[in-house]
């Protein structure tokens, strides 16, 4: 009897991503316990050498077309896309994100299969495959390096310009004890003249920004309300030993367009244009902005173009230096997010005096980090993360009747949610993907 056979792709999206959806770890446990045959595409860059799969029981080969799935972390570029082949990975179609059409386009015609790792969920809802806070890590560590380069060519000394990038440290270890060093100097001597007090504001409170909160909570913080944001910051008296932390919930960054009744979550969810942005009250008075909250076309600009003009429009620089914008849709949350970047060019600023883009930290509005693919910084530590998640998970893709009907495929309710694509047909909670691609 045959076994079933899984593959690992080689990603190829950039240079940075060298994360795996399976360790050498997992795929030994697998092939041992499971039985399964696994067949690893060859990289140069992926942080798990060809050698470490081989000595797993992987077979590396080029040619992954005799798997019955493919599994992989970003885009399938549509060139290398295998006719009838189930794939697995982060496809980033559900918005009909416009630039990922050509391949749900030409996964449609190939007659494949799609499940979208972003959306296998338990009967919670909860998701079970998530790089989450990996995203929120990578992206403070790379917003607090990205305020010491600001404070730096603004020609002030502060602790934070000892930092590196994210994936400029070995391992996520080494870069906790980078910033742990940077907290112990603030708590010394303090964030840097004239900056205190220093606050940090995170919008959302998920998975992402959990993992963003744990970096910036190496450092001396003491978190305060949302209420209490312009009290702090107008202080006579600051604090510099410390950084001040605010977390803003969806209550404090919207309002009812028509006065009257408490604010409603669900009504918001559901109705969203009956509620208008209100973060941009609390920006005159943060130094750093975390973008951390799910975001699509129905929800508004939390942070608008117009909203950085009246800021950065006075005679004095506002406090306002860097948006970590780790959620990373364009023209989303963050309006002024007009591009995404990439580890070794991850800022620009949008200079709102010439209503453009600039490479780097020097110019007048808000440095913007846009990092498209956060957790790869972190390569090793995310894909290890990611792989126990995974790893329960393979057995049933690896078993299911593809050839079948979709209601016959004996597919765990967890992935056949997921599934966008069932042989090149959207399943029923995917149809209106339909009219994006036409």
């Amino acid at each position: 009897m045959k076994l079933p056979a899984i593959g690992i792709r080689r990603e190829d999206i950039n240079r940075w991503e060298r994360r795996a959806p399976l360790t050498p770890a997992e795929v030994a446990r697998l092939a041992r316990d499971v039985g399964l045959a696994v067949m690893v595409q060859p990289s140069d860059i992926r942080v798990f050498d060809d050698e470490a799969y081989a000595r797993a029981g992987a077979t590396i080969a080029e040619d992954l077309g005799p798997c019955d799935v493919i599994f992989g972390i970003k885009e399938v570029p549509p060139r290398v896309i295998l006719r009838d082949m189930v794939y697995v990975f982060f496809a980033h179609v559900v918005k009909g994100q416009a630039a990922n059409m050509p391949m749900l386009a030409r996964l449609v015609e190939r007659g494949c299969s799609l499940v979208d790792y972003e959306r296998i969920v338990d009967e919670e809802g909860r998701r079970l495959t998530f790089f989450g806070p990996f995203a929120g890590r990578a992206g403070m560590i790379d917003s607090l390096w990205a305020l010491g380069k600001r404070l730096a060519w603004e020609r002030r000394e502060t602790p934070f310009a000892a930092l590196k990038a994210a994936w400029q440290y070995d391992d996520l270890g080494s870069a906790r004890l980078a910033v742990r060093a940077v907290g112990e100097r603030i708590a010394m001597g303090g964030v840097g003249a004239g900056l205190a007090p220093l606050i940090v504001g995170l919008a959302g409170y998920g998975n992402v920004s959990r993992g963003a909160q744990e970096i910036l909570d190496l450092l001396p913080t003491r978190e305060i309300a949302p209420a209490d944001v312009a009290e702090v910051a107008l202080s006579r008296e600051p604090s510099g030993k410390v950084v001040f932390k605010v977390v803003f919930k969806e209550e404090h960054m919207v309002r009812r367009r028509v006065p009257g009744g408490a604010f409603d979550l669900q009504e918001y969810y559901d109705y969203p244009g009956r509620y208008e942005p209100v973060l941009s009250d609390y920006l005159p008075y943060l130094t750093v902005l975390v973008n951390a909250i799910y975001w699509d076309r129905r929800y508004p600009h939390f942070v608008s173009i117009r909203d950085l003009v009246s800021l950065y429009g006075g005679a004095e620089g506002p406090r306002l230096r860097v948006i970590g914008d780790i959620s990373c849709d364009v023209v989303g949350a963050i309006e002024a997010t007009v591009k995404v970047t990439t580890p070794d060019a991850p800022v620009f600023v949008y200079d709102v005096k010439r209503d453009a883009t600039v490479d780097g930290v020097a110019g007048t509005g808000p440095v913007i980090l846009a990092v498209y693919n956060l957790p790869a910084e972190l390569p090793r530590d995310a894909s290890e993360f990611f792989a126990k998640q995974l790893e329960p998970l393979v057995p049933a893709f690896a078993r299911a009747n593809w050839a079948s009907s979709f209601e016959a495929c004996e597919l765990p309710p967890s992935i056949k949610g997921a599934t966008v694509l069932y042989r090149g047909e959207f399943t029923p909670p995917y149809q209106y993907l339909d009219a994006y691609l036409s």
